[in-house]
């Protein structure tokens, strides 16, 4: 095995054989700090050069041709397309070798597949992305039964670790006021902790998607992952699904 291989992350999830899965740290590459070694973020300051060799290395150990997507915490959900770079924060496929891609360092990164092993999906969710229905969004183009899903969360900021505004809470409970129990007071007046991944889970349970699974890390206080709030500036991690040749 290589570095690159024995530092990946590999989802704990029952997915069919077909579908293959992987989530890259900070190991295994060749930036130089802070972007040490394996920064696959191509719009944060890191040399091209650096990034392109990250990148092929990335292709090259899994056979596979990721599709990059310029993320801008939206709604859009592409078709994945290794040949051009889409404004999006998902990707879907339905064709084996090319590998929807999200990248993050601190945002929830969430990998689809249908049971049937025909079709997946990677979306990027930050807060914003989250409360709008990036998840939601990505569910409709997968396009199966909400009991045909499943889901694997990434690593993203911890629930110990995510402060976020009062108006954060509001954006959820406006739409599931079962979201308040994602939240607990914070240590600074009008601030709360936040749940990333309780309040995907609520968001797709409410959309009838129960397999979900996942969740638990903490990018700020796992020294393995990219993490914004930690160091600002840095690099980026990438979490990718595809269907095998």
């Amino acid at each position: 095995m290589n570095d690159l291989t024995q530092s990946l992350l590999i989802p704990d999830w029952p997915a069919p054989a077909s579908v293959r899965a992987c989530v890259t740290t900070r190991e295994g590459g060749v930036s130089l700090p802070p972007y040490e070694t394996f920064n696959l973020g191509d719009h944060v300051g890191d040399d091209p050069v650096a990034v392109a060799e990250n990148r092929r290395r990335l292709s090259d150990t899994f056979g596979i041709r990721p599709a990059w997507l310029k993320q801008v915490h939206g709604l859009v959900v592409a078709d994945a397309d290794p040949a051009v770079v889409v404004e999006a924060d998902a990707s879907f496929t339905d064709q084996p070798g090319i590998a929807c891609t999200v990248m993050t360092a601190d945002c929830l990164p969430a990998l689809f597949c249908d049971r049937a092993g025909t079709r997946v999906a990677a979306a990027h969710a930050g807060w914003r992305g989250l409360a709008g229905g990036v998840l939601e969004a990505t569910l409709d183009r997968l396009g199966v039964p909400a009991d045909e899903v499943m889901v694997w969360l990434g690593p993203a900021i911890g629930p110990q670790a995510f402060e976020v505004g009062l108006e954060v809470r509001d954006a959820f409970t406006a739409v599931h006021p079962e979201s308040a129990a994602a939240f607990a007071e914070g240590e600074r007046p009008g601030k709360l902790m936040a749940d990333i991944y309780q309040l995907a889970r609520i968001r797709l349970a409410a959309r009838g998607v129960t397999a979900v699974y996942g969740g638990g890390f903490c990018t700020v206080n796992d020294p393995r992952l990219f993490s914004y709030r930690r160091t600002p500036q840095g690099g980026r991690f990438a979490s990718l699904v595809w269907l095998q040749r």
